[in-house]
């Protein structure tokens, strides 16, 4: 059967897929739109069964006129859709039955109906509410949303006016907006008030649009309305904390204008809130923000906040100093910390802006107050330096002559007592040669606190000086004294003097235990320390590096500041007369100083002292010294010595002393004496002073060795710092013999050199 004529035409153009089929399902005839809903636009269907169009699950051998169509077809790719099917059945006149099929694609009216069904979900199941009205404000529809938020149930309201849930004085308001809608325009959310059912005012936000029908023609409107009473408490409190800030607060959009300030930033920048809302950054801060932490991890672009690029900005935490502008153009000194705050409106930029102008003067007169109390300390430090140095100046100016005086002494009483032996007189030249040797050691203290004394350092490790000045301690301080040592192992050497150190411990146990006349406690200890420049050290001039420290504490009387900031002037004392020289300490001082190392003080009054000594380390071991031989022959068998003295009297004792001990002595007054007589006889050692008018004893000492080089030498000399030693330390090849000394120093000194 094929469609010719009108009525072949007229099913061609019909909307619905029309299919004519034999009773074994063989396809008679099938217009344009089936063949187009089957997807056989190539190919006819007539001539094809039905089963072709059926999926293969609803299939069935039961003869097509006895069972309804499927609800479901199968296009010629496969596909499978929803179908509606009408089916009439005919008889031809020549007896064939024929069904008639009527088919409409169900998709489009499934899909349709489905998103109705959504949307009428969505809109019911709101917690927003969402409210239609026709053009004179009458109710259409009223959601549970709607019923939840103004109290009303939907039965209640649909066909009322929507003024029942407007106050009046916003009704005239709400009307305009109905009127904008209605003629085509939509009302983002703005905010507004609604009444509920209890009388309640609430605070809303609400988005209009227009209501369409089918043909799109304007019937109403959709408002969807949320309660942001809850919100605007929320943003009361936080504008009342933000009012409540010690700093101004302002927050910027991406734009740079303000759309939030605090109280003070009304105060610190002149503006009321009016005028600040909306204004350009840049009018207040002209140099911009520091960027914000959290804008540049997204990345945003922050050209309109910030005058510098973003590799410069701060992180939140971080203050940046910037100037602000006032109202009436003077500028304000501030710190500014930012961060960003991502909001449904863009980002935007929260600035903390600190007035620092106070902070700025308090910092300038702090630092003037710094300066100049530096300045008073430099100055207090380079007088007691320059008082220091003239006392060390004079020390070493007597202690040359006062020396020879002293060995004059010392050694005529040692004569008396060695030929008067067990007689009065020699019990007489026992004190003389006693008080000799105390003002031998008055002479040793003054050099000391000058740093003149010639030293001879080596590696020493402070724990064994402590040790043995231990011992002695615990005999010569007295039971009321508890003595307390402690000494780490693995401490470093240090670069000292032995006899210097062990001068230093018993100056300092000595000094406090004249603190503790009643009794007390008495500490040595000894530390590794690391200075660094953070050290209160490091900060008083010692460079940093690995030191020993030396730590001597006692609880005893302690002392005032006036007394501690001259505690190291020699013969400055507190004790009572002839209980003390006021040498002590500043021989401490002088020992440590010229040893490279520092001394502190920390004492109060009644609470004690202590004294702590920080001593450079030392990579160097320290070595045993050999002992001296008790039975050493020190005679001089002949050797020849030249003494080159320019003091008379010292001069005379020596040369008695050499001739005693079997020397050959020459005696000369100066050098150019000197030198005739070391031309005119064969000279063994060179024994001369080191001072002396017209040519000093190094010089005669270098002509000496330059003519005859075997010529042996030794110095004497009771001040010899400036001429033999760098620093104070005596050179290895120097070998010096101290004023005053004895017989039996000189005899020594001689074997050595000899020996040498």
């Amino acid at each position: 059967m094929e469609s010719t004529g009108i009525p072949g035409l007229l099913i061609d153009t019909a909307p619905d897929a029309i299919i004519v089929s034999r009773s074994d399902g063989t396809i008679a005839m099938a217009n344009r739109r089936a063949h187009e809903m089957f997807r056989y636009t190539t190919e006819p269907l007539v001539g094809r069964t039905l089963d072709d169009l059926i999926p293969d699950d609803v299939r069935d051998s039961r003869p097509l006129p006895l069972r309804r169509l499927p609800l479901r077809g199968t296009r010629r790719d496969g596909t499978v859709f929803p179908v509606e099917v009408s089916l009439s059945a005919a008889r031809a006149p020549d007896g064939e039955r024929y069904v008639t099929a009527i088919l409409r694609d169900d998709t489009v009216q499934r899909e349709v109906a489905r998103t109705r069904a959504l949307l009428a979900s969505i809109v019911q199941s709101s917690h927003d509410a969402i409210v239609t009205t026709d053009l004179d404000g009458r109710v259409l529809s009223w959601n549970p949303g709607a019923e939840a938020l103004y109290g009303h149930p939907a039965a209640e309201m649909i066909g009322r006016s929507i003024d029942e849930i407007i106050p009046a004085e916003r009704q005239a308001d709400e009307k305009q907006v109905r009127l904008l809608v209605r003629l085509g325009g939509r009302v983002d959310r703005y905010r507004s008030v609604r009444r509920t059912a209890n009388g309640e005012i609430i605070a809303v936000s609400t988005l209009v649009s227009p209501l369409l029908d089918e043909h799109g023609t304007i019937v109403g409107t959709t408002g969807i309305t949320r309660d942001i009473s809850d919100r605007e408490r929320a943003e009361a409190r936080v504008q009342a904390i933000l009012d409540a800030a010690p700093d101004a607060v302002l927050g910027v959009a991406e734009s740079g204008e303000m759309v939030l300030v605090n109280a003070e930033a009304e105060r610190l920048f002149g503006h009321p809130r009016y005028d600040l809302l909306h204004m350009p950054l840049s009018r207040l801060l002209p140099d911009g923000l520091p960027v914000a932490s959290a804008v540049l991890r997204t990345g945003e672009d922050t050209t309109p906040l910030d005058s510098e690029r973003a590799a410069d900005g701060q992180a939140d935490q971080h203050w940046a100093t910037r100037r602000a502008i006032g109202r009436d153009g003077a500028e304000i000194p501030v710190d500014i910390a930012c961060s960003a705050l991502h909001t449904d409106s863009g980002v935007v930029t929260v600035a903390v802006v600190r007035d620092i102008t106070e902070r700025l003067a308090t910092e300038e007169e702090r630092r003037r107050l710094r300066e100049e109390a530096e300045k008073q300390r430099l100055e207090a430090r380079i007088q007691q330096t320059q008082r220091l140095e003239s006392l060390g100046q004079l020390a070493g100016g007597i202690a040359h002559d006062f020396n020879n005086l002293l060995a004059v002494i010392l050694n005529y009483a040692s004569f008396i007592i060695e030929d008067s032996a067990g007689t009065p007189p020699a019990t007489d030249a026992e004190q003389i040669a006693r008080a000799a040797r105390r003002g031998s050691d008055l002479t040793h203290q003054l050099l000391a606190f000058a740093r003149r004394e010639v030293i001879r350092p080596r590696p020493l490790n402070l724990n064994e000086v402590v040790t043995e000045v231990h011992q002695m301690l615990k005999r010569s301080l007295g039971e009321h004294i508890t003595l307390t040592v402690r000494t780490p192992d693995g401490l470093p050497s240090v670069m000292m003097d032995p006899g210097q150190m062990e001068q230093v411990l018993v100056n300092l146990a000595v000094n406090g235990r004249d603190a503790m006349p009643t009794g007390g406690r008495l500490t040595i200890d000894t530390a590794p320390v690391e200075v660094d420049i953070e050290h209160t050290a490091a900060q008083a001039g010692l460079s940093p590096g690995p030191y020993v420290r030396l730590r001597v504490s006692d609880t005893g009387t302690g002392m005032p500041r006036e007394v501690i900031d001259k505690v190291f002037e020699p013969f400055y004392t507190t004790k009572p007369s002839g209980q003390g020289t006021g040498l002590g300490l500043a021989t401490v001082y002088g020992i440590i100083t010229q040893a490279g190392g520092t001394v502190q003080i920390y004492s109060e009054v009644g609470m004690g002292t202590t004294f702590t000594i920080l001593l450079p380390a030392t990579d160097v071991e320290p070595h045993e010294q050999a002992p001296e031989d008790p039975g050493l022959d020190l005679t001089g068998h002949g050797a020849s010595v030249l003494v080159v003295e320019d003091e008379d009297a010292l001069r005379d004792v020596t040369c008695r002393i050499l001739r005693r001990a079997g020397y050959t002595v020459l005696a000369a007054g100066g050098g150019d004496e000197a030198l005739r007589l070391a031309a005119e006889n064969s000279v063994d050692v060179l024994l001369t002073d080191v001072i002396m008018p017209n040519m000093l004893g190094k010089d005669l000492a270098d002509a000496v060795r330059e003519r005859w080089p075997g010529t042996r030498v030794l110095f004497m000399s009771g001040y010899a710092q400036p001429v033999l030693t760098t620093h104070g330390t005596l050179s290895a090849e120097v070998h010096l013999l101290e004023k005053p000394f004895t017989g039996a120093d000189l005899m020594r000194a001689l074997h050595d050199e000899l020996q040498a």
